[in-house]
């Protein structure tokens, strides 16, 4: 397993600037995260010029990009651009959110169908994060996704079954369809604490990745509107170097 960051951790500044703090807290991977309601990084600007983007990215940092991460939903025709950024840029993994809780099931298979095939022709791992509000927010439902797509995967975000309608819920059944993970330290009354003040168990998750042999990425997500007055390069740094102890 291997530690990267997102640049979501700085999603409060523009993209440019999230790349230089992430290589000053000595992260070399990174995840690049776009929300088209943010100023941060739009996926239109991304996918209507994937060589532009590709070039922009060269000229401002040497990070590795190691996964995209989508806020929003996307068209068909977007994310096959999308899909082609990621070919240019080496990215396997691409993340996308799951559709709002009340959306039927069916329909919700019928629209992962549709990008998965585009990203599997691509060569695109694709995967929806487990997140309150969404389909996912259930690890039943989350699983019966995977199983109802096959070759669909899962983006752990751990948080939100630690604090969340569920949880009091084993989300064990879930492990098998994970292909990425995100991570912060959480309570079962706070979506995100300071590390070490939270209730994550980080060894039996890396355990329990390992039975499945997970070999992909741990990505460090804090959120920004939530860190208040908290220092976030020492959050990032002890949460960094908490994994890296875990997993080497």
């Amino acid at each position: 397993m291997f530690v990267a960051a997102s640049s979501r951790c700085f999603s409060d500044e523009s993209f440019e600037v999230s790349c230089e703090r992430l290589t000053d807290l000595e992260f070399d991977k990174i995840e690049i995260w776009m929300d088209e309601e943010s100023d941060h990084l739009k996926p239109s600007e991304v996918a209507n010029s994937p060589e532009d983007f590709y070039s922009r990215f060269k000229q401002v940092t040497r990070l590795t990009p190691i996964a995209f991460c989508l806020e929003n939903d996307i068209t068909p025709d977007s994310f096959q651009s999308l899909c082609k950024t990621a070919k240019l840029m080496r990215i396997a993994q691409i993340t996308i959110p799951a559709s709002p809780l009340g959306t039927p099931f069916n329909s919700e298979i019928d629209r992962l169908k549709t990008l998965l095939e585009i990203a599997s022709r691509n060569g695109i791992c694709l995967s929806i994060k487990t997140k309150t509000g969404q389909l996912t927010e259930d690890p039943r439902t989350a699983a019966e996704l995977c199983q109802s797509v096959k070759g669909l995967g899962l983006t752990l975000d751990p948080s939100y079954y630690t604090c969340g309608p569920y949880s009091t819920t084993s989300y064990d059944m879930v492990f098998p369809y994970v292909c990425h993970v995100h991570l912060r330290d959480s309570t079962s009354d706070q979506i995100q604490v300071p590390v070490g003040l939270g209730e994550i168990d980080y060894s039996r998750l890396i355990s329990m990745l390992e039975r499945q042999e997970y070999q992909q990425f741990l990505s460090v997500e804090v959120l920004p509107a939530l860190l208040k007055d908290v220092d976030r390069a020492l959050e990032l740094r002890k949460l960094r170097m908490l994994l890296e102890s875990v997993v080497i």
